[in-house]
């Protein structure tokens, strides 16, 4: 049982249950270049080469012998055979080598190894969290997420929780890696991911050099215009820029206002890495291809989606999660700060709406002593079925382990973004895929004919 009643951002418990180029975008007259066929490989520049600044969207075909990749990401010559044709080329798509600007979002349990390899393997880029993972558990995940990749050197990522402790910090902040940062950054550097993803804090300078060293891609995730220059100074190679609608930790701005802002303040910024313009990914309810095609306009490289993505065939979530995303509706998410001391959009339930109306005073008062609201609650119900168990018989345990279990049903958060509402059928990871790319093929190709011949 004890596995079961692990928080779903474990702190203080032992284990942890694993189940649970130019920035300006117009839509002008290079529209058309947006959407293409692929280039022969013949035409694509060699790896050594440098990215070059640009002076208009960074997604035409004829910019294809100046948008080298400074990475030697796919060496292998044996082709991703589940991928459709590329139709849209981005410097984010040239950097990985994929055939789509599309990344799957480090959701810790939602996502895993096995959905991670499909987005690889269906042209994308395959993500995964290691939330409070131990070093041999993200040893296990890579492995396994490996074993389910077309070709075994195509591109993935790994993403990590590094809030600060300490300091001006929130008090309920917590080192998920428990000190074990620089044996997970010696696994990922090993594993030969290329590109590595912090959130909700920044890792030291000296981690960031050692990716860099490594020549892996360092991308961290914000949720207002503020971090952007933390971000720039630190030698961020690409800032993911998530709006207020996304789900898990998400900040207030909404991504329509930020994913332009931030792509403002990255302009005329190097990446110390591609030696090129830092980039852009937009997040935060990107759900579809009318919403790629609307963030490759505002600025961003590429999308980073989570939830539509939880409602898929190889995903990691339990079932109950993915109908809690099959069966939200636009009103039924919420943030809250009960489950890790910062906001978390999560699905609501009678449990956390009791935290949210009659216990905010409660809130306040544990997270300003560095308590997060359900752990305390956690380990009221534990002790209570300790004291319970302790003067009973053995079958009376058992119940008792059940009762607790069922009781734990209502504190079970179900992490999603304001896109649930929209996100209604289950489907391969590979046909949610191709969907986002040819809706927004049609999308730029329909804006394109909205511009008049003067």
């Amino acid at each position: 049982m004890a596995t079961l009643l692990r928080p779903f951002f474990p702190r203080n418990h032992a284990s942890f249950d694993a189940e649970r180029y130019d920035h300006q975008s117009p839509l002008n007259r290079h529209l058309p270049d947006l959407v293409s066929s692929p280039a022969p490989s013949s035409v694509l520049p060699p790896s050594s080469t440098c990215f070059r600044t640009h002076t208009r969207i960074s997604l035409s075909v004829q910019l294809r012998d100046s948008i080298p990749s400074p990475l030697s990401v796919n060496t292998s010559s044996k082709p991703i055979t589940m991928a459709s044709p590329q139709q849209i080329r981005t410097p984010i798509t040239d950097l990985f080598k994929i055939k789509h600007p599309i990344l799957l979002a480090g959701m810790n349990v939602a996502a895993g190894p096995k959905l991670a390899a499909a987005v690889t393997n269906a042209g994308g880029l395959g993500v995964i969290g290691g939330v409070g993972y131990t070093p041999d558990m993200l040893k296990e995940q890579i492995a396994e997420l490996k074993e389910y990749l077309d070709d075994k050197n195509a591109p993935f990522g790994v993403d990590l929780l590094l809030p600060q402790v300490g300091g001006s910090a929130r008090k309920t902040n917590y080192d998920y890696t428990k000190g074990k940062l620089n044996e997970l950054v010696d696994i990922i550097i090993e594993s030969g991911a290329k590109l590595f993803v912090s959130a909700v804090g920044v890792p030291p300078k000296h981690v960031v050099d050692r990716l860099h060293s490594a020549g892996i891609v360092y991308m961290n995730m914000i949720g207002h215009p503020k971090h952007v220059q933390k971000c720039l100074d630190l030698g961020v190679d690409i800032i993911c820029a998530q709006g207020g609608e996304g789900g898990g930790h998400t900040g207030d701005v909404p991504t329509t206002v930020l994913i332009p802002a931030v792509v403002d303040l990255c302009k005329n910024h190097q990446s110390p890495l591609l030696k090129g313009p830092v980039q852009v990914i937009a997040a935060g309810g990107i759900h579809n291809g009318q919403l790629l095609a609307a963030s490759l306009m505002m600025g961003a490289g590429a999308v980073w989606v989570g939830t539509r993505f939880i409602l898929t065939d190889e995903a990691g979530a339990p079932e109950a999660h993915k109908e809690a995303v099959r069966t939200a509706g636009h009103d039924d998410n919420i943030k809250t700060l009960i489950f890790t001391g910062r906001p978390l959009r999560v699905r609501k339930n009678p449990y956390i709406e009791n935290w949210e109306t009659e216990r905010q005073q409660e809130i306040k008062e544990l997270t300003a002593k560095g308590v997060i609201p359900y752990e305390a609650d956690l380990d009221k119900l534990m002790n209570s079925g300790d004291s319970e168990g302790g003067s009973s018989g053995g079958s009376d345990d058992n119940a008792s382990e059940v009762d607790i279990d069922d009781a734990l049903d209502q504190f079970r958060p179900f992490l999603m973004g304001k896109a649930a509402a929209v996100c209604n059928e289950k489907k391969p990871a590979k046909a949610v895929v191709d969907e986002f790319v040819n809706d927004a093929v049609a999308w730029l190709q329909k804006g394109n004919k909205m511009i008049a011949k003067l």
